[in-house]
């Protein structure tokens, strides 16, 4: 069968179609998305905006369309912390359904880290033991522990790093000021929240998911992602030192140089580098493995296990 999820995050809207087989791993068949910025566009009272809205239920028009012509059989739809925190999440979700007729999902932030370690131990099997997963988005930071499919530990924080740099890091590049303010806020509130991830037993296996991740990952010399998914791509801590330094001092054009950084997740760039820093520091990690599967996934696999049982 072909599966379509839409995916509603902070910084873009993505479909994501897949070939999926009971016992067979979801092949991507094809990709759309636009950069709806939501997380950007609120209103002073944390409102999505009418305008975003309009574009939303438009892309997901789009999306239906797209959906139609590529033979999806089963499609479903879910938002993270943008939407489920805006005052009027609940209004456009409904929007979303009596307009377009897709029930839309906004999801818990214990369930986007559930189903991000549940995508990260399908990817590398029972034989990584235990599980850490760290997963970067626009508006949160998911943190999952375990042995098993489920995670003994799930935590969502509002650490993201769009959220970080717009509510935390102004000036481009920020002053230093605002730069140790924003290091000592990200950890002072995670070292608030780790115990049950450093008492629930000691990682066999860091894993980092995410866009942020692959980003970083990426600066440090991971290979480009034209290699592919199979080739091992790793961060340390070290790494996340030395790209920290450096990346503080540049602006937002500077850092769309670099590679593995897109021109619309430039800004946010460090702040998600200092939220990774400060998990690996907190949580005594040395090196991130890192995972091209991730929420989505999760959620895709969690849908075909529901679909075959």
């Amino acid at each position: 069968m072909r599966l379509g999820v839409i995916d509603i995050g902070s910084n873009t809207v993505h479909l994501l179609v897949v070939d999926a087989h009971p016992g067979a791993q979801p092949l991507p068949a094809f990709s759309h998305k636009t950069e709806l910025r939501l997380s950007e566009s609120l209103e002073s009272d944390g409102r999505v905006s009418d305008a975003t809205a309009d574009r939303l239920v438009a892309f997901i028009r789009e999306c239906l369309d797209v959906a139609e012509d590529q033979g999806v059989s089963d499609l479903f739809a879910f938002a993270t912390s943008a939407l489920r925190e805006s005052p009027n999440g609940e209004a456009i979700i409904e929007r979303v359904r009596t307009e377009t007729g897709v029930e839309l999902e906004a999801l818990s932030g214990a369930d986007e880290a559930r189903m991000t370690f549940l995508a990260v131990r399908r990817w590398f099997g029972w034989s990584s033991g235990r599980l850490l997963v760290v997963d970067i988005g626009g508006g949160s930071l998911e943190l999952a522990s375990g042995l098993d499919e489920e995670p003994d530990v799930a935590l969502s924080l509002p650490l993201g790093a769009g959220r970080l740099t717009r509510e935390r890091l102004p000036g481009d590049p920020p002053t230093e000021a605002a730069a140790r303010e924003l290091r000592s806020h990200v950890r002072s509130s995670l070292a608030e929240q780790v115990r049950p991830l450093l008492t629930s037993g000691s990682p066999d296996r860091a894993v980092g998911t995410s866009k942020t991740m692959r980003s970083l990952a990426r600066i440090a010399g991971a290979a480009p992602r034209a290699d592919g998914p199979f080739v091992p791509r790793t961060l340390s801590r070290d790494d996340l030192h030395a790209i920290v330094a450096r990346v503080g001092l540049l602006d937002t054009a500077a850092r769309s140089q670099l590679p593995g950084v897109s021109e619309g997740r430039a800004r946010q760039l460090y702040a998600g580098a200092l939220v990774a820093e400060a998990a690996l520091d907190l949580l005594q990690v040395e090196q991130l493995d890192i995972c091209p599967w991730a929420l989505r996934e999760g959620l895709i696999l969690r849908r075909l296990d529901h679909l075959t049982s």
